[in-house]
């Protein structure tokens, strides 16, 4: 079962296609490429939010769609969820 889609093999957070819960070994597709990636859920991630393909500390940029959606300003852990309360626009 797919539980999150990623664009490219370079994005570096996934949206979840289903609600998953905490402790789920969720795998996921890119629509560009054969990547199958697979990731722990740290925590639950709604349907259609998303979640974290790697350790981000603040400053570091997250990649969806193949482009910068903003800067982290909280550590992120793989397999976190990545939402307002970690991530910001880079416009303000």
């Amino acid at each position: 079962m797919i539980e999150f889609l990623m664009h490219v093999e370079q994005d570096t957070v996934g949206v979840a296609v289903v609600d998953i819960k905490a402790g789920t070994h969720a795998s996921g597709r890119t629509l560009h490429g054969d990547a199958k990636p697979k990731v722990k859920a740290l925590m639950d991630i709604p349907l259609g939010h998303k979640i974290a393909m790697r350790d981000f500390k603040p400053g570091d940029t997250v990649i969806k769609y193949g482009e910068d959606i903003g800067k982290v300003v909280a550590p992120i852990k793989k397999g976190e969820h990545v939402h307002v309360h970690n991530v910001k626009t880079k416009r303000w």
